[in-house]
């Protein structure tokens, strides 16, 4: 019985304790060390770094003007983003869930986008808007491509939002096909049965057991977004004059760009716990949802 827990015990060691090996040292020990560093003044070259306490802290709330700007922006983005993907991604899958021929194909092309790399699709995009709209706006005579899309403030958060729909909307849409085919034909049949029309059966049933899907494709944009960086680095790096720059972006700048990596530490730690708490506050919301469904 012994040799059996030892044996299981190496086993769970070898498959395991790379994995967490790598873990520990890349991710842990660098958040310890972002924690240490946050209460501290260093530029990343001086051998020691001068402790401050939570001085760093009291001017990420109150100093630094273009850390609230990036945060509203976060806040916006990942508000519109979160909504429209999944909006979409659900009406995606509730049609290509139907006995189409082109269903294969259609749920293929959705999906290719999410895997081009971040900063080649923020290259890519930023080509299309700066040069192919703009030849379409001529060719055709249409406002919608003539639009300055990364030269104002409003029409650059609109080119990130549009950016990240179509690159992840296909993802979130092949896990709520997945959910959808897994509910049981015969509750459906019974409920046609039973004279529920198309909206019934969409609010009753296909919603409340693809709740396990919605709680998933939540959490998985709300960690998107929040944590975007490098396709808007790539598309508008932060501009104009700041107007798109993620909170991600803006704890980059100022610790590699500034060289105050106390302050970036600190803006790190207090993004980590918003964000963590955020996305905590939804998974418990719609898991209540999921045991009500």
């Amino acid at each position: 019985m012994e040799t059996k827990k030892l044996r299981s015990m190496k086993d769970d060691m070898i498959f395991i304790g790379p994995g967490f090996l790598f873990f520990f040292v890349i991710v842990l020990i660098s958040f310890v060390l972002g924690v240490y560093f946050s209460f501290t003044e260093w530029n990343g070259v001086d051998a020691d770094a001068v402790w401050v306490g939570v001085e760093n802290y009291k001017e990420v709330f109150s100093g630094d003007k273009q850390a609230g700007v990036a945060a509203l922006f976060t806040a916006r983005f990942t508000a519109v983003s979160v909504v429209i993907s999944n909006l979409l991604a659900f009406s995606l899958a509730l049609i290509l869930t139907r006995a189409l021929k082109t269903n294969n194909v259609m749920r293929t092309i959705i999906f290719l986008p999410n895997i081009i790399g971040g900063i080649i699709l923020g290259f890519i995009w930023r080509f299309i808007f700066v040069n192919s709209f703009k030849t379409m706006g001529s060719l055709t005579g249409i406002g919608f491509f003539s639009l300055p899309w990364l030269g104002t403030a409003e029409t650059g958060f609109w080119a990130s939002v549009i950016v990240f729909i179509w690159q992840r909307t296909g993802y979130l849409m092949v896990i709520y096909i997945a959910a959808i085919v897994g509910i049981d034909e015969h509750l459906i049949e019974a409920a046609r049965i039973d004279g529920a029309t198309g909206r019934q059966l969409l609010g009753r049933i296909i919603i409340p057991l693809t709740i396990p899907a919605i709680t998933i494709c939540l959490f998985l944009a709300l960690s998107w977004t929040t944590k975007m960086f490098d396709v808007i680095y790539a598309l508008t790096r932060g501009g104009p004059f700041g107007s798109t720059e993620t909170f991600a972006m803006n704890i980059y700048f100022e610790a590699f760009s500034s060289n105050n990596y106390g302050l970036g530490s600190a803006k790190a730690i207090v993004f980590f716990i918003v964000v963590g708490i955020i996305s905590t506050t939804q998974v418990l919301t719609t898991k209540k949802w999921e045991v009500e469904g």
